[in-house]
C-alpha cells in the first residue's frame, strides 16, 4: 500500500443552478468569444442573464458547447445540425432515465 503525502487534490461542484461568464465558458471549452455568441444566436446556448457587463450561461453550458463543437469539428455538422443533436441526445437521456425509474419500480 503507498502512502501518499502532502498531496491534495481540490475541485469545485457545479449544479445545475451553477452560472458561468462567456469568459469562462471560453476557457473551460478551448474556445472563443466568437463561437460562444454563435451558439448563443443558434438557441444551442441560453443565456441566463444578459447583464451590462458579462453575459451569464448555466453551468450545463459547457457541456452543450463541448459537444457541439466536437459534432462541428468530428462529423462536419453545422449549428443548426448540432442543435437537433443537442436536443435528441437530451431526450434519449431523459426517456433512458424514465426507464431506470420504472426498472426499480418493478
Amino acid at each position: 500500500m503507498s502512502r501518499q503525502s502532502g498531496n491534495i487534490i481540490a475541485g469545485t461542484v457545479f449544479d445545475e443552478t451553477t452560472e458561468i461568464t462567456v469568459v469562462e465558458l471560453c476557457e473551460a471549452c478551448a474556445v472563443d468569444e466568437q463561437t460562444v455568441k454563435k451558439l448563443i444566436a443558434e438557441g444551442i446556448l441560453e443565456p441566463t442573464d444578459a447583464g451590462e457587463r458579462s453575459t451569464r450561461l448555466p453551468y450545463s453550458s459547457v457541456r452543450r458547447t463541448r459537444t457541439a463543437v466536437r459534432l462541428q469539428r468530428d462529423l462536419g455538422v453545422n449549428l443548426a445540425g448540432a442543435a437537433l443533436a443537442l436536443e435528441l441526445l437530451e431526450r434519449i437521456d431523459e426517456l433512458r432515465a424514465q426507464l431506470r425509474r420504472r426498472e426499480l419500480k418493478l
